[in-house]
């Protein structure tokens, strides 16, 4: 990924609650040359250095096997917003985005037990749910975990940029916040929130 030496997100911790939060992402392959991309949720976890990240794709799905073949690429993205010039102070400007964006690269590897990728999956995004799943019948669970194909990356390049108006001056910047703050639109909401803590 591009990252200017101004938007370069170097706390880590903070890159991986971004994962964390925003953990619908997208995971790319590139087989002969062609790339294929996959929308997955994904659990992020911490064991010692190592940031992994797991989830599973439908068995049927090419993916599935193209992932072990090479190193797959997994993008976490949103919020953005457009900014618009109005924010600047001097009329000789143009247009922008703001976002944050992490790039994952890595090295995956097949997960026996599809049981247990599952139920960190349901204990990540609906804790509440794993009474219910607890109780369906094994020929149940058997025929859905016999669908997927459950796997774990291991992270081995992490990139991770927070383009957030870095490089315009206090008062531009703030002008931003204000307005983004007062707005109705969640992501610009969030550009604002983001814009305030880094």
């Amino acid at each position: 990924m591009y990252i200017p030496k101004i938007n370069q997100l170097t706390d880590r911790q903070r890159a991986i609650d971004f994962m964390r939060k925003y953990s619908f992402a997208a995971i790319v392959t590139v087989v002969d040359g062609r790339p294929t991309a996959t929308h997955l949720p994904f659990v992020i976890e911490q064991r010692g250095d190592n940031i992994m990240l797991i989830s599973h794709f439908a068995k049927a799905n090419h993916q599935a096997a193209d992932i072990f073949a090479c190193t797959p690429l997994v993008i976490f993205t949103e919020p953005h917003a457009y900014i618009s010039p109005t924010h600047y102070e001097k009329q000789q400007n143009v247009p922008t985005w703001n976002y944050i964006a992490v790039h994952a690269y890595g090295e995956a590897i097949p997960v026996e037990d599809a049981a247990t990728v599952l139920e960190k999956t349901i204990n990540f995004y609906e804790a509440e749910y794993l009474q219910q799943w607890n109780s369906l019948s094994s020929d149940f669970k058997v025929k859905m975990m016999n669908g997927i194909v459950a796997f774990e990356i291991t992270v081995t390049d992490l990139q991770a940029k927070s383009k957030l108006s870095q490089n315009r001056s206090d008062t531009e910047q703030q002008n931003i916040i204000s307005a983004f703050a007062k707005s109705g639109n969640y992501n610009e909401q969030q550009i604002a929130a983001y814009m305030q803590d880094f």
